[in-house]
């Protein structure tokens, strides 16, 4: 785009004949060689990228999972930080322009960034022991004042690097290459990082986040040693001042002479004529004008921009399963650059011709509706999808309910009454009761079906706890919520309940790796020695084993029971089939140790498990506890889903990314050709920055709606985004259709003509 407009432009200024002029630029490109110089600025920009755009793929999770903030804290960080990449161009615009240079301004602000890429890293290691979060805030502002100041400057100064008009054919190969070197850095690294996040383990943890933040900041530092190794080669321009800046002065100073005057101007601009000279004056008019038709575009990118963070969320509660691979969720936001390196030939080659054959959306604003049309129905896709997920997530409690999970470990149906209602609950099988109020209950368990054996009717009260509220030292506010009764007997086959006092973990996975925990009950297990006593869960080829161990401390006895509970913590578990060992008694080296292999189960993703483990059986005249622990026959273990697996592919995320970066197409690269064609020569610089801030200000929507909790679920969001774009569209037709398109010539005669 800039190259075919400053050979326009040098067309028009040499006054030669078109044919004339592509001979003489033909016959001066043989004339000098092509700079090597910029061979240093594209892998700068290629590392960059890589850099910002790995970072920043796993950025939303890192502030969930780790700094512990909800998601919609997490969406706000998020969003403020994109806010502030795309407004600090302006500074660096400035001091490139105006004071340092182009050279000095990526330097010193590459020396920022990086920095802020390694605070980061050093933020989300826990061995440094090092404050999280006011680390990691300071690290991502190094890195918004570093990206964000040095965006306006990279490509202008691999141009600097190119003498015009005599290199401009190869000055439109440098943009070429520079672009496919922005789109192959974040390709690569939104692919690469969330594979090292999730797969690496370190410092004792399954993920490892340090190591995903320190490869960027490898990658950053790489292209500021890349970009200062280049120094000798560069052509340097020096500064001759910022045209943003006096474009502003120029309207301040009409604003100024307008309030103090009276005389009559044709527009108001023209106060200005005793300052600056008339062109610039009729450039300002035309630059406002377009500037008008920018008011509506930062709501396309409010909604662009959530591919990073609720689109991402969204993706954590999906089956990301294709094989034997499974796709994390924070690497879906591949699918966008993937698309667009397809779209941009596609469009260019087949859609746009086939649309001008059949004479619809020929012009650039019509183009830029129907992208923003495109955006909205995206949010309507996802939407609609969320509409489906939410059928899987856990059922909303207020502050005085509980679920509650009675599961029937006797050899045989039994019936339950609680609150008055009789429920049949089968063998081996577990009945939740949702929303119950904070009470006394009565609960009464019968089992006539079970043969054999005569139980006793078990009668008892229960007290459902109110959700317990835990503030940690980040603003996340946990509530429990749910809780498990093993219906068990004792060895006088007497019907007995017992539960933990832990509650069980109801939230959807974070990262929609499943949730497991283990309970252990029954007069069976008396006389083990809890303290000593786990699980260790293996699967088939080795990968990913798990140790459980049971907690004693943190569990309690039903009235009258006579029975205790054991509970183990709940951990994140890869979503695999596994072997179950329940492991007790003393040290591995006195011997005495006992090994149990117990039945196998698998995990799904999204799924949050309690696994029960009683007797199986009843109790002989002839029990003997010491020979019996030792069967694995004597084993009933459960597998209870208290959160419903995640059953809706990642895959069905394909359609809102395909129509988003469709709308990107039309959307983006359309207005950015519009503003450069409409915009004169000498404003360019002007309309770069002030696409750049409506990039900032759509984030900064996105923060507002955030913070106001206007619903409880994430479906309506999406929609009232979708109606948002919508009306927004509905304000830029006819914004469009009263505008007038800018005719670039002489202004000189209006000065004679005055």
């Amino acid at each position: 785009m800039g190259s075919d407009t400053e050979q326009e432009s040098r067309k028009r200024d040499s006054g030669l004949p078109e044919v004339e002029f592509k001979r003489d630029l033909e016959s001066t490109n043989e004339k000098l060689p092509y700079p090597k110089s910029v061979f240093f600025i594209v892998v700068n920009e290629f590392c960059e990228r890589f850099s910002y755009y790995g970072m920043k793929a796993v950025l939303v999770l890192y502030l969930v999972n780790v700094l512990q903030y909800s998601e919609d804290v997490s969406t706000v960080i998020y969003h403020v930080f994109s806010f502030l990449c795309y407004f600090t161009p302006l500074l660096g615009a400035m001091l490139a322009d105006s004071f340092l240079g182009k050279f000095k301004t990526i330097f010193y602000l590459s020396v920022v960034y990086a920095s802020g890429n390694v605070l980061l890293s050093l933020a989300a290691t826990p061995a440094l022991f090092l404050p999280p979060i006011p680390f990691s805030m300071l690290g991502l502002g190094l890195i918004a004042l570093g990206t964000g100041g040095i965006k306006p400057c990279v490509a202008a100064f691999g141009g600097d690097q190119f003498v015009l008009p005599q290199q401009t054919v190869q000055l439109a190969s440098f943009f070429s290459f520079f672009y496919m070197s922005i789109n192959a850095g974040s390709l690569i690294s939104t692919a690469i990082t969330p594979i090292i996040r999730s797969d690496v383990q370190c410092f004792g943890q399954d993920q490892c986040y340090s190591l995903a933040f320190a490869i960027p900041a490898a990658l950053m530092i790489v292209a500021l040693l890349v970009f200062l190794a280049g120094k000798p080669l560069y052509r340097e321009v020096k500064p001759s001042g910022n045209v943003v800046v006096k474009l502003v002065k120029c309207v301040a100073h009409a604003i100024s002479r307008k309030r103090n005057t009276s005389q009559s101007r044709t527009h108001w601009l023209d106060h200005a004529d005793d300052d600056y000279d008339i062109r610039f004056i009729e450039d300002v008019k035309i630059v406002l004008r377009i500037l008008y038709l920018y008011l509506p575009i930062p709501v396309f990118w409010a909604l662009f921009d959530q591919q990073g963070s609720r689109w991402t969320l969204q993706a954590t509660r999906m089956d990301g399963v294709v094989g034997s691979y499974t796709i994390k969720p924070d690497q879906v936001q591949v699918i966008n650059p993937a698309l667009i390196l397809i779209f941009i030939p596609l469009f260019d080659n087949a859609i746009y011709p086939l649309l001008g054959k059949c004479r619809l959306i020929k012009k650039p604003l019509q183009r830029l509706i129907v992208g923003g049309i495109l955006a909205g129905i995206a949010f309507i896709i996802s939407g609609v999808l969320e509409l489906e997920l939410e059928k899987t997530y856990p059922n909303k409690l207020t502050t005085t309910q509980a679920n509650l999970n009675f599961v029937n470990t006797l050899p045989c149906d039994i019936t339950v009454n609680f609150n008055g209602n009789d429920e049949e609950i089968a063998q081996n099988m577990a009945r939740i009761f949702e929303a119950v109020e904070a009470k006394t209950y009565k609960l009464t368990i019968k089992a006539p079906k079970c043969t054999g054996t005569e139980f006793q009717q078990g009668e008892f009260e229960i007290t459902p706890k109110k959700q317990q509220y835990e503030i940690d030292e980040t603003p996340e506010v946990k509530t429990g919520g749910g809780f498990t009764y093993l219906i068990t007997f004792d060895i006088a086959n007497k019907i007995q309940l017992a539960y933990s006092q832990r509650s069980d973990d109801r939230e959807k996975p974070k990262e929609g790796t499943p949730k497991v925990r283990f309970i252990l009950a029954g007069e069976f297990f008396e006389k083990l020695s809890p303290k000593k006593t786990y699980i260790s869960l293996f699967n088939d080829d080795g990968r990913d084993d798990y140790d459980y161990v049971f907690d004693v401390i943190d569990t309690n006895r039903t009235s009258g029971s006579g029975n205790i509970g054991h509970t183990t913590d709940t951990q994140e578990v890869e979503p695999l089939p596994y072997e179950a060992t329940l492991v007790f008694g003393g040290s591995e080296s006195s011997g005495d140790t006992i090994r149990v292999p117990l039945k196998s189960f698998e995990t799904q993703l999204g799924a949050s498990y309690v696994v029960t483990i009683s007797k199986n059986g009843t109790y002989t005249a002839d029990f003997k506890l010491e020979e019996e622990v030792k069967k694995p026959e004597n084993y009933n273990l459960q597998l209870i889903t208290i959160t419903k697996e995640s059953s809706i592919h990642m895959a069905w995320l394909l359609p809102q990314y395909i129509v988003l970066t469709a709308a990107e197409i039309m959307f983006s690269i359309t207005g950015l050709e519009f503003s450069y064609s409409q915009a004169p020569v000498s404003m360019k610089s002007v309309m770069q920055s002030a696409w750049l801030l409506t990039v900032a200000f759509g984030n900064l929507i996105v923060v507002i709606i955030a913070l106001i909790p206007l619903f409880d679920e994430q479906s309506k969001e999406f929609f009232l985004f979708a109606g948002l774009m919508f009306v927004d569209m509905m304000w830029f037709a006819y914004m469009a259709w009263r505008y007038v398109p800018a005719k670039l010539e002489d202004p000189s005669k209006k000065k004679e003509n005055e």
